[in-house]
């Protein structure tokens, strides 16, 4: 019989993993800590893990498909929304941290490559864990949200130049200034020739190539992906990490008006080669040195938690940002990134360090990210402490508040599907006065409509999520896809919203009355007068 030792042991992972973040999710722990916890219960502690070259594969592989998916979130639109505050507050921490994380591991006893390495890792901040506590305190979109986004965006750019950095290592054992400058000059041409292969493909290729698999959300998943390992594959022909490919994919593509359905769905491919990535890491962790190295960490940890939101205290306001927007944007930011780990994974791939800074620095990222979500859920009381104790005086931050955004959307329409009917009842209800939302899954049938418009597939929950459809007045689907047509009816209905759906047969009908539907549209040619008058005489519109 044949034995498949990766089989067993992404086996115990995923089971380790499923039952550990139930736990962590309970207690409201991030899912990384969960993995990182989980890897040191089967690695260390256990020892029912020993990751081997197919583990560490896959773990790349999810490091590349996580630049990807952070290329693919960098459209030029927000690039040039992220504004000053981020630029001047970005680079000002990225220096001031690098600077005195470099003081305080010089301090500590590290020297020459691995100081400038653990000040490194504790630059980046968290862009899943920081992502992920902004929406679970649906706060994306608060000014104080839209800061810590657009910092991140700013060290996504300098992990990608330290990624560019650590691959024109010719020779990791000498780093003299020579050796290291032919092996930089060398990795920043192979990448601007990337960069520019990246821009001529968005101009003249990818546009065409999209628009003509935009009707196919699979099709434009594969090619996606297709794309992206095309990338790696060139990236690797250069001399250049594969990260640093599928982060300049990512880029090229986050250009079309497809990247934000890409992105839905990609991120649970990547999520799930993370868990193996984050599980991995904590299975290499040696705990007798994170233990020896305790006075380390705890300084590290504290200068994390403490340090780096104090920088950007102080750099925040001074672009004309208020006390409790400052405040809660640099304790947002009071973590160490994925980025770390993957930057010391890289530095020991070429060794420049040994598995006890892995130790240090996973031990470093457990309590940051563990403590960073408790008191990033703790946000507002935390700030009227603080304020109340004085300890916010010496940054002389405005303070007056500041005005929000204008609230998501609330009491529209949303009309899924453009073909000849969706389209007439989207101008049909403009044209009433309503807010409407147009949905559907080819980003050219939204073109020219006078409304909001979101691309993406209502199979995904997400989408449906995204158009606030807890909030909406209505859900109308012109569809004549009686899986999705169904599947919309019922969750219509969860979300105590009424929905008319388009019953192209006296079959579909029935399920949709089984599915909860509230009005049905029994054809194109009286579907628009008869649910017009009936939801006028339910009250749902005027």
């Amino acid at each position: 019989m044949i034995e498949y030792p990766i089989l067993r042991d992404l086996g115990a992972i995923l089971v380790a993993a499923a039952v550990v973040v139930l736990v962590a999710r309970s207690v409201r722990v991030p899912a990384i800590l969960a993995y990182m916890v989980t890897g040191l219960v089967l690695g260390p502690v256990t020892h029912i893990l020993h990751p081997d070259a197919s583990l560490e594969l896959i773990s790349e592989t999810g490091i590349a498909l996580l630049l990807f998916l952070v290329g693919l979130e960098l459209s030029l639109e927000k690039i040039r929304d992220v504004g000053r505050v981020a630029v001047l507050a970005g680079v000002g921490q990225i220096a001031l941290t690098l600077g005195l994380g470099w003081a305080l591991a010089s301090a500590l006893g590290f020297a020459g490559a691995t100081a400038v390495l653990v000040a490194l890792a504790l630059t980046f901040s968290s862009t899943v864990v920081v992502v992920k506590l902004l929406e679970e305190r649906a706060a994306l979109d608060a000014t104080y949200g839209r800061i810590a986004v657009g910092v991140l965006l700013v060290q996504d750019v300098a992990v990608v130049i330290a990624l560019t950095l650590l691959a024109g290592l010719e020779d990791p054992t000498t780093l003299a200034l020579a050796t290291v400058g032919r092996g930089v000059v060398r990795a920043a041409i192979a990448m601007t020739g990337l960069l520019a292969a990246a821009y001529v493909a968005t101009r003249y290729l990818l546009p065409g190539l999209f628009r003509w698999l935009g009707a196919s959300m699979e099709g434009l998943f594969v090619w996606s992906l297709t794309w992206c390992f095309a990338f790696i594959l060139g990236a690797r022909a250069l001399g250049l990490s594969i990260e640093i490919g599928a982060f300049i994919a990512g880029i090229s593509l986050a250009q079309l008006p497809y990247s934000h359905e890409l992105v839905r769905r990609v991120h649970p491919l990547v999520n799930f080669f993370l868990a193996i990535f984050f599980v991995t890491l904590g299975a290499h962790m040696e705990l007798g040195a994170a233990l020896a190295a305790w006075p380390a960490v705890l300084a590290f940890s504290v200068f994390v938690l403490a340090g780096k939101p104090a920088i950007l205290m102080a750099l925040i306001p001074r672009v004309g940002h208020g006390e409790r927007t400052s405040f809660l944007a640099a304790l947002t930011l009071g973590q160490i990134s994925e980025f770390s780990f993957i930057v010391a994974s890289l530095a020991l791939g070429v060794g420049l360090v040994d598995e006890s800074f892995i130790s240090v620095v996973g031990a470093v990222g457990l309590i940051t990210i563990g403590v960073s979500a408790v008191l990033v859920q703790n946000g507002d009381r935390l700030f009227d402490a603080t304020r109340r104790l004085g300890l916010l005086r010496p940054f002389r931050a405005p303070r007056g508040e500041e005005p929000e955004p204008e609230p998501a959307l609330e009491g529209h329409v949303i009309v899924v599907g453009m073909n000849t009917l969706g389209r007439r009842l989207v101008h049909e209800l403009t044209d009433r006065g309503e807010t409407v939302l147009a949905v559907d899954v080819d980003a050219a049938k939204l073109v020219g409509l006078p409304c909001r418009t979101l691309q993406g597939t209502t199979d995904h929950p997400d989408v449906l999520e995204h158009a606030h459809l807890a909030d909406a007045r209505l859900l109308v689907s012109a569809l004549q896809i009686q899986d999705a047509n169904n599947l919309m009816a019922y969750r219509a209905r969860e979300a105590g919203v009424p929905s008319a759906i388009h019953a192209f047969d006296a079959r579909a009908a029935d399920e949709l009355e089984d599915h909860g539907a509230t009005y049905l549209m029994v054809s194109k040619y009286d579907g628009i007068r008869l649910m017009t008058d009936a939801l006028r005489r339910a009250g749902v519109i005027d």
